[in-house]
Parts: C-alpha cells; structure tokens; sequence
C-alpha cells in the first residue's frame, strides 16, 4: 500500500494518485449536512471541485473506472419511501447539492469521454473507526461513545425521524461489486447502496440502551436546517446491476459497532 498525504483540491496531487491505476474508488468529501450549511463554499470546494479534478486526472491517466460515493441526501425530503432511483433530486442543504452535482461529472465524463463510472448513493454509512469528538460526525458515532461513557445523548428533532442506517461491510461489498460489474451494464449508472430499511432514531436509542447498558433519556433539540425527515433505499436496482444485497443487518452492525468503541478502540 502506498500512501498519499495530500487533497483532491490539488490536481497534482489528484494527477500522482492515478498514475498506473485501474480502478478509482472516490470516498472522498467533507460529508456532513450541518458543515456545509455553515460553510457552503468549503463544502463545495473539497466536494464539488476535487471530484472533478479526480475525473481530470483519472481520463489524463487511463484509469479504466472509477466508482463514486454519491449521497442518499440528493433524494431530500420524498414522499416517495423507499425511495427508487428514478424519483427526482430535490437536495435542501448545500451538502447534497455538491453530491449531486459530482454524480452529474460521473455521468457526464462516461458519456462524453468514456471514462467507466459508477456512483453509489451511500444511506447513512456507519460502523468501527468513525471519530465520535467532532460536532460533524455521524450520529451513532456520537451516540455509541457517549451513552458507554454514562453520557447524555442529544436528538435533533421529536426523535421519529428515520434513516436507513448501513453499516460499513455493505458499503465495502457495494463498491467491489461495483468495480467489478460489467461496464455494458454499470457504466454511467447510480443506484442506492443501502439494506432497504428504516430505523427511527428513537428505536435507535433504545437498542443502543440495550447493548451499551445506558438506562438514562436523550436529550431532545430543535431540528437542523438541511436535515431530511425519512429516508429509505429500494436497493432494487444494485441488486439488479451488481448482484448486491446487504450482508450485516442494522442490529448486527450496531452490535459490532458498539463492542469496537467498548474495547476502547475508539479513543486510539
């Protein structure tokens, strides 16, 4: 493995990485919807113009693919659950707006320059290794580390908001499927990466209560600007496309996720 410590901003930097490489996985962004409502323009800037420098690069290298983390936050607030690949975009937050946009580059660079792409629009993405200090991070992130520390938690809202929270390993699976598909019926192509169900954020507690031991009541705020309501994958069409289906179920993941933080792993 070699290691490359630079941005995306950066088309050199951009340019080096793709040298000699065949498939490019692009997980890179400033993934988070409160940041880029504070600062939209930094969001756009390590969102937005580092994925096109990436596509720059990878067609000026010949890299054969590149597979994209799109963002379930393009769908925005839809009636429509769960919600297909076909119901339009309708983002509210500058953070799913620049995710969106680098899902248009994708298509656009296999349509016009026959660059293979494929975007995955990630759900709520959790699991082992996830940074539980920052105001920015993923919930169950926050969650997890605080409720094992004896720590109130803190809920966005009446708590019936829904995600359809996947774990890790079906990320993981989602993109080698993807790198791997056949260009003929991938190439160009976006589909949900997800399990296909919903967890309000109230059950969430409670089974978090369960295997952290925690016995206290969240804290319950005002909702976030830019956060959506619902959110769930038909995850009809990766199946369809790649042969995917979720391999670690939502219980399972948080299981795995709990026992990581509980052995300390967290803190490292």
């Amino acid at each position: 493995m070699e290691f490359i410590e630079g941005s995306l901003t950066d088309p050199a930097t951009c340019a080096r990485a793709c040298t000699d490489v065949e498939i490019v996985f692009h997980e890179a962004a400033l993934a988070s919807v409160p940041r880029s409502v504070a600062d939209p323009v930094t969001t756009n800037l390590h969102c937005v113009d580092a994925t096109l420098n990436l596509l720059v690069a990878a067609r000026a290298a010949g890299v054969r693919r590149v597979v994209y983390a799109g963002s379930s936050s393009a769908y925005g607030d839809t009636t429509t659950l769960p919600v297909h690949e076909k119901v339009l975009p309708n983002p509210i937050s500058p953070y799913a707006v620049a995710k969106l946009t680098g899902e248009q580059y994708m298509s656009v660079f296999s349509r016009v320059y026959g660059l293979e792409t494929v975007t995955l629009r990630y759900f709520n993405v959790f699991g082992p290794y996830q940074d539980p200090d920052s105001p920015y991070s993923g919930v169950l992130a926050i969650f997890c580390h605080r409720m094992l520390a004896g720590e109130q938690p803190t809920i966005y809202g009446d708590g019936e908001h829904s995600r359809d929270f996947t774990y890790i390993d079906n990320a993981v699976h989602a993109n080698l499927l993807a790198a791997a598909a056949p260009a003929e019926k991938v190439s160009g192509q976006m589909m949900n990466a997800a399990t296909g169900r919903r967890f309000t954020l109230n059950q969430t507690f409670e089974i978090l209560c369960e295997l952290t031991g925690y016995t206290g009541k969240p804290n319950y705020e005002l909702p976030r600007a830019g956060d959506i309501r619902d959110s769930q994958a038909d995850i009809g069409l990766a199946a369809e496309l790649l042969g995917y289906e979720p391999r670690v179920d939502f219980r399972e993941g948080l299981r795995r996720t709990v026992e990581w933080y509980k052995c300390g792993a967290g803190e490292n």
